[in-house]
Order: C-alpha cells, then structure tokens, then sequence
C-alpha cells in the first residue's frame, strides 16, 4: 500500500493511461480524484475502474479556474493533496511544418504546456499546506528526440520537461518533487490516431513498423506507463526530483 492515506488528481483520466494510474493508485491506498472534458467519459472510467476510492470532476486544463477547482474538490473531499499525475495532453495533428495551421499549433501547446504550468500554479499551494507532496508530468519519447510530421507535439513534450525542471528546483525545499515519465507508444487511443495520420487507411501497418523498431517488441501497455508513475508519486522516489524516465523499452537507449 505505497499510497495509503494520500490523495491524488489525475488529469486526463478518462483516457488509457490514467485510468490504468487510476486504479492502480487507489488498488495502493490512494484516495483519487480524476479529470476530464467530458463527464460521460469520466463516468465511463469509474464504472471501468470499480473502485469506491476513486471519483471524478469535469475540468479543462488549459483553463486556470478549472485546474484552481479540481484541486479545492479534492482538498474538500479527500482533505489534502499529495499527489498531481499532469497527464492530460493531444497528439494534435500529423502534419509537416509548413502544412501545419496555427489554431492546431495553439490548441496543442495550451493542452500539452500551458495545461500542465497551470496544474503546478493550483497545486503547489495545496502541497505546501500539507508539507509536500509529487507531481508527476507525463511527457513522450517525443519530449527526448524530433519527429517528422509531429513538430508542435514534440515541442510540446520537450518543453514540460524545461518547466519540470525548473519547477522541481524552486520547490524542492519545500519537499515537492518533480519528474516526467517519458513513454514510447502505447496501445491507446492517440497512438491509433496517429498511425492513421501517418497512413491514412493503414494504421495497423504502420502500428507493426514502429513496433520493429522497439527493442523489446512491443508497445507499451497502459500499466506499464502507470507502474512508473507509482513509483514516482510513491515516498520509495522520495529523492528523486528534476528527473527524466524514459519508460519506452528500449527505444531511446
């Protein structure tokens, strides 16, 4: 029980990864509040979870009021806030540069950066009331190397590990840690979008050439993304902060 008597908010946990950190954060002992767009979906994902620990806000990210709520219900239902899983973000658009349109441009940086900058400014104060806590950033392999066709995302994904770095040495004084997860495709949602975007029509062909590419032979499963995540939201990582984990077997090495 790595998490007992802690609570943690997951941002996008409606889709694959957070619902896999979802449940297996409450299956820890954590008390876990989720968060999406969409109440159906959320809705979905607790009935997919089954677990009386875990329970859910509408919230958009990349509204500042929203990120100042979702932290005020879990502080009202579940009395602190020890742990932040920023881990709601899009793929965008698979697209060369120059092909590129500003508004998608726009859209992805606000969901993938500016989402994640405004969870840190509404948690810190919650986590320097209660004397600490982790924040974890769900970044990308994209974050560590480019990508044709899928420049704002990569962008995206280095630039949270700048703010995390910066951020972890600001507050680690104050016993707030934090750390991105870096991982390479895994069997969801935004991986089959992008495999569509990349071959429109042949998704599963290009699904079986990047898994070539992959030193241990397949993607990743949601799990093992959410197994990293526990182990650095967990008092285990309790002196690790401004770190980058690469969770993409073998791809980057």
């Amino acid at each position: 029980m790595r998490l007992a008597d802690k609570t943690a908010v997951i941002t996008g946990g409606a889709g694959g990864i957070g619902r896999a950190a979802a449940r297996l954060f409450a299956e820890e002992g954590a008390n876990v509040l989720i968060t999406d767009l969409s109440e159906e979906a959320l809705a979905a994902a607790i009935d997919d979870i089954g677990s009386n620990q875990v329970s859910y806000c509408v919230a958009d990210v990349t509204n500042a009021a929203d990120n100042d709520q979702m932290i005020a219900v879990a502080e009202q239902r579940y009395g602190a806030v020890d742990i932040l899983l920023a881990n709601a973000g899009i793929e965008g658009a698979v697209k060369p540069t120059l092909e590129y349109d500003e508004a998608t441009f726009d859209r992805v940086m606000a969901v993938n950066v500016k989402g994640v900058w405004l969870g840190l400014k509404s948690v810190i104060p919650a986590m320097m009331r209660s004397g600490g806590g982790s924040v974890v950033i769900t970044s990308s392999v994209a974050g560590l190397s480019g990508g044709p066709n899928v420049a704002p995302y990569s962008t995206s994904k280095h630039a949270v590990i700048g703010l995390m770095r910066s951020v972890a040495k600001e507050y680690a004084a104050m016993n707030i840690r934090v750390n991105t997860v870096n991982p390479s495709p895994v069997e969801t949602r935004m991986m089959r979008s992008l495999e569509e975007g990349i071959a429109p029509g042949a998704g599963t062909a290009v699904h079986d050439r990047i898994v070539e590419r992959i030193p241990m032979g397949r993607y990743a499963e949601p799990i093992d993304i959410a197994r990293v995540m526990l182990f650095l939201a967990s008092d285990d990582a309790g002196w690790i902060t401004g770190s980058v984990y690469a969770a993409d077997g073998g791809n980057s090495a």
